[in-house]
């Protein structure tokens, strides 16, 4: 783990060491999910070490709990001081050369994963997603021992008792092919089913590498593009779709595509010694006499003709009231006459669930199969909340897609598309005399048109990056590390 790769004639060729590559990548990770899962904890654990430290040890300790494993970060969330000593560590090689002194013993790999059990059980009790990732080169760690294979297996299933997903990433010596079932089959398991409510990960899937470089399938996990990840949670969930009278099915709701925006989530006081989190506090007050106003003194009102007509709170209720959450179909009508000026918010994916209505998945399928057939569109009435303003909106239907690699881009479904009313039409601006350019200039401006084509002719979101919001993070980034500002924003959409 601590040599580096032979000399190659490659262009893109590795120098670092397994070991420094997965710190380094460790570093970058650590970066990103600052941004992308501020809550998430993270903890870095080297084991084979000649140092010995765990939570509340000191390096010297005579007698250490875990021989040769050395907790280099604790497992919490990440602060600035957490990255700045993982980056001084990858950077200065004179410490990296202190710490990284292999022990003459051999670690007990069942030790290791007891470790890694304490650190989750005190510092991570409470996560519904826990995941250990082991990068190592050593494919048989106790060759000729079966009863500490035995006891790592042991230590592996209460891992995983626990909720505890154990991933490897394995590293290929020059001479010898990395072989998971010599050790490792006993102690990674199938992944466990997802959380539903986790946070969607900021990448694509980790693929499969064929020369089993576990440092490609680690830096796989690491993304270009930074952006904040939200929990996949439906919009609306078990909302009846009513396809005619006494006729219903349920469905869930989800929003698909969601413009980011940098936003404060909380006040920062920096006036003291140590930046502090500021905690709100709102008072109502008098204009007139400037004394405190309780919540139950006040009442609603609305401005009509000049006066304040108030309003109780079960009256403004019932005004609000327009019937029970809904998508009742009302019409059908050709695709063509959905206009693309009609998108006024952002569409909703809907998908069938069963929990309200069994057999929802199968007409919900069919109702799908058919508007794509036909190319034709529902028209709703669609109240999506208790107290929520109607929408008429549209049902369209949408096939499914697969990337170059099989891979679903999207899935097959309707989606929910808010209509406008008269009331929200504006009046066409005023044309001006147009002034038309002559054909020499014309000719010379297609040819410039022509050359400026997307790659496939088509926009991969997945390629180009908000840069005003890439610039934000980054600027974040370089405060928080105490780095140099930089000077130019990386703006990827510039052709």
């Amino acid at each position: 783990m601590l040599t580096a790769p032979p000399p190659t004639d490659a262009k893109k060729v590795d120098t670092d060491s397994p070991t420094s590559a997965a710190l380094k990548c460790a570093y970058a990770l650590m970066q990103q999910r600052i941004i992308s899962n501020p809550n998430d904890m993270m903890g870095v654990l080297l084991y084979g070490t000649e140092k010995s430290k765990f939570t509340g040890e000191e390096e010297s300790a005579a007698n250490p709990s875990y021989p040769h494993c050395y907790l280099l970060t604790d497992l919490d969330v990440p602060a600035a001081e957490d990255v700045k000593a993982l980056k001084t560590l990858v950077e200065d090689g004179d410490e990296f050369k202190k710490l990284m002194v292999p022990s003459d013993e051999k670690v007990s790999m069942a030790n290791v994963l007891f470790c890694a059990n304490q650190i989750f059980t005190t510092k991570a009790p409470n996560f519904s997603s826990r995941r250990l990732f082991i990068v190592t080169d050593n494919d048989d760690p106790h060759a000729n021992d079966k009863a500490a294979k035995s006891s790592a297996a042991v230590r592996a299933k209460d891992l995983y008792d626990l909720g505890v997903l154990i991933e490897l990433f394995p590293i290929s010596r020059p001479d010898q092919e990395f072989d998971k079932r010599k050790f490792y089959d006993d102690i990674v398991y199938n992944q466990l089913p997802t959380d539903p409510e986790a946070p969607a990960p900021t990448s694509g899937p980790t693929k499969a590498s064929s020369t089993s470089d576990g440092i490609s399938l680690l830096a796989s996990l690491l993304s270009n593009i930074n952006s904040k990840a939200v929990a996949r949670r439906a919009l609306f969930s078990n909302l009846p779709l009513e396809i005619g009278p006494g006729f219903r099915i349920s469905v869930k709701g989800y929003i698909i595509f969601k413009r980011q925006e940098p936003k404060r989530s909380c006040y920062v006081w920096l006036n003291g010694e140590k930046a502090q989190i500021a905690i709100g506090v709102t008072t109502r007050m008098a204009e007139d006499t400037a004394r405190s106003v309780e919540k139950a003194e006040i009442k609603k009102a609305y401005k009509f003709g000049g006066e304040q007509i108030p309003f109780t709170p079960e009256e403004i209720s019932s005004l609000r009231n327009f019937g029970d959450p809904v998508i009742r179909i009302i019409g059908f009508k050709p695709m063509d006459m959905l206009p693309i000026w009609a998108n006024l918010k952002p569409a909703t994916f809907i998908y069938p669930s069963e929990e309200d209505y069994v057999g929802s998945t199968r007409v919900f399928a069919a109702l799908h199969q058919k508007l794509l057939a036909s190319e034709k569109i529902g028209i709703v009435w669609y109240i999506a909340r208790t107290n929520a303003a109607p929408v008429i909106a549209a049902l369209y239907p949408s096939a499914e897609k697969i990337s170059d690699d099989g891979i679903q881009t999207m899935p097959p479904g309707l989606w929910l598309i808010p209509l406008p009313y008269a009331d929200d039409i504006r009046d066409n601006p005023e044309i001006p005399n147009l002034i038309r350019a002559p054909e020499p200039l014309i000719d010379r401006m297609r040819t410039i048109i022509q050359q400026l084509q997307l790659p496939k002719a088509r926009y991969d979101p997945a390629k180009y990056p908000n840069p005003a919001l890439q610039w934000h993070y980054r600027i974040l980034q370089a405060m928080a590390l105490d780095e140099e500002l930089p000077e130019k924003a990386e703006d990827k959409t510039v052709p």
